[in-house]
Formats: C-alpha cells, sequence, structure tokens
C-alpha cells in the first residue's frame, strides 16, 4: 500500500529557531508520522538567525533558480536542505537573499517589525507550493504551523486551485495565540494579491477593517488545529463556526497520538472542491 504524503510547514522549529510553543511541535511531528507509515517533507523559511554551518544546511540546485513574483518584483528562490539532528529526515529552507539574510526574524533591533514582513510571508508561500511543485510530489496532507504560513490556504484555493498535483490534498492550518496582526494594514495585504485580483479576493483574512491572517487561513482550510489552549477572541469566533473537522488543543504525551488520528480522519474524507 502506497504511503501518504504529509508536507509540513512552519515558521519555527527546534533546533533551527526557538521563537515559539511552535518550534516544540514541529520538531516533534516528522519522526512520528514517519514512524507511524506517512512520508514526510517539512519546509521553512532559511532566517539569518539559522547557523548553517552548525545545522550542516547545503543548497539544493536541482531545486533552486526559480523567480518568486511579490508585489510586481521578481525574488530568486534558493532551496537548501538539512538532516534533523538524529534522524534522515530532511528540512528543506525557502532562502532569499533580500528577505531572509538579516540577523533577526521578524523584528528589527528596537523590536519594531520589519517593514516587509508581508512581503516576506507572500514569497515564503507563494515559494513552498512552487517548491512542492519542483519536487512532483503530491502531498495528501499540508499542515501549516503559525501566521507566516497563513497564506498557503489562500494560493491553493485561488492561484493554483486547478493545479493537479494538490488535487487531493487536505489543507489543515494550526492557529497559535499571536500579536502579529497588528502589525499589518489592509494595504499590506494589498500586496499578497496575484494581478488581477483585487483586495476583495482577500476578504477572508479582514475583520471590520482590520487584518486577521488566522481567520482567512482558517476560512480556506479543510480543517484546523488548535495550537494553543487560548486564542485571539477573532480567531475563536472563527473556530467556533467551522462546518469542517477541528482537533481541539492537545498537549503533552497525548499530542503526537491525537495529530495521527487527526490526520487519518482527514484522509478518509473527501477533499474541499
Amino acid at each position: 500500500m502506497e504511503k501518504k504524503r504529509l508536507l509540513l510547514v512552519t515558521q519555527d522549529m527546534h533546533p533551527y529557531t526557538a521563537l515559539s510553543e511552535i518550534a516544540t511541535i514541529a520538531q516533534q511531528i516528522p519522526q512520528y508520522m514517519h514512524d507511524n507509515g506517512l512520508e514526510l517533507r517539512v519546509l521553512m523559511p532559511r532566517f539569518g538567525t539559522i547557523n548553517e554551518r552548525r545545522h550542516r544546511l547545503h543548497e539544493v540546485v536541482r531545486l533552486s533558480g526559480m523567480n518568486i513574483v511579490v508585489n510586481d518584483e521578481d525574488f530568486p528562490l534558493i532551496i537548501k536542505v538539512a538532516s534533523m539532528p538524529g534522524s534522515r529526515l530532511q528540512v528543506y529552507f525557502l532562502d532569499n537573499d533580500e528577505f531572509f539574510k538579516r540577523k533577526s526574524v521578524f523584528d528589527d533591533a528596537q523590536g519594531k517589525p520589519f517593514a516587509d514582513n508581508m512581503e516576506r510571508m507572500t514569497f515564503f508561500s507563494k515559494g513552498v507550493i512552487e517548491t512542492v511543485k519542483k519536487f512532483g510530489w503530491p502531498p495528501d496532507i499540508i499542515h501549516c504551523h503559525g501566521w507566516m504560513t497563513s497564506l498557503v490556504p489562500f494560493y491553493l484555493r485561488t492561484v493554483y486551485k486547478d493545479e493537479p498535483l494538490f488535487r487531493n490534498a487536505r489543507m489543515t492550518y494550526s492557529t497559535y495565540q499571536n500579536d502579529a496582526d497588528a502589525q499589518f494594514t489592509p494595504a499590506d495585504l494589498e500586496k499578497a494579491l496575484v494581478p488581477p485580483m483585487g483586495i476583495e479576493a482577500l476578504g477572508d483574512y479582514l475583520v471590520n477593517g482590520q487584518v486577521v491572517l488566522d481567520h482567512g487561513a482558517i476560512a480556506h482550510s479543510d480543517a484546523v488545529i488548535r495550537g494553543s489552549e487560548t486564542l485571539n477572541p477573532d480567531v475563536e469566533t472563527a473556530v467556533a463556526k467551522m462546518d469542517r473537522p477541528v482537533l481541539d488543543f492537545v498537549e503533552g504525551d497525548d499530542l503526537l497520538g491525537a495529530y495521527l488520528e487527526f490526520y487519518h480522519n482527514l484522509l478518509e474524507q473527501e477533499v474541499q472542491p
């Protein structure tokens, strides 16, 4: 029987970064799911804080060389790879000097969010999809973790809705408590559009005129996992209204088993059109 394929997309993962609770969860999932019969690919940004020598990152030349369009500009996508410590499983890092060379992740030295965080998120989200196309590897489940991945469900449901590679993919989004939305305005959100789209295409990412990234990701996903015990109020409301599968917050020794069962249940359901 052919193994089912899980694509894990995350903004944070031990031992490469340690920004939030996402880092620990994203680190635990791959080996456990591999040991329980799933085929895995893991993608994350190659932030400048990641020590390439220590973690033995190297460029995958056959995958690099693509350009990603962000706000009408072309940016080269470089793909690097490393093996997870103590494992043969690999992590693919999406890199670009313009967006990820800086030696901090989301904020500058004064703690102010980078002005181009929306462009960085757009580049990463589009880059994830283009990289999987380059793999020629059709995932059965795509599981995104964190606000920086929140545009992936939108692009899969719009720009890439007719892409055969993703036809059978169940889009799953883990939402976490965060304060990232405050840095973005509707004008920032327009940078994520793909012509000839208008801002109405991203309407699910706006609540009362304010950007709520998780709200949009939830609207375009087949299933949602509560990654934090408490969520922002607008996100709590969106999760409560979902008519699709939701996995409530799980922690400790029960987490990985609950995720595996959730994945298997998703695989038995029809893909959202």
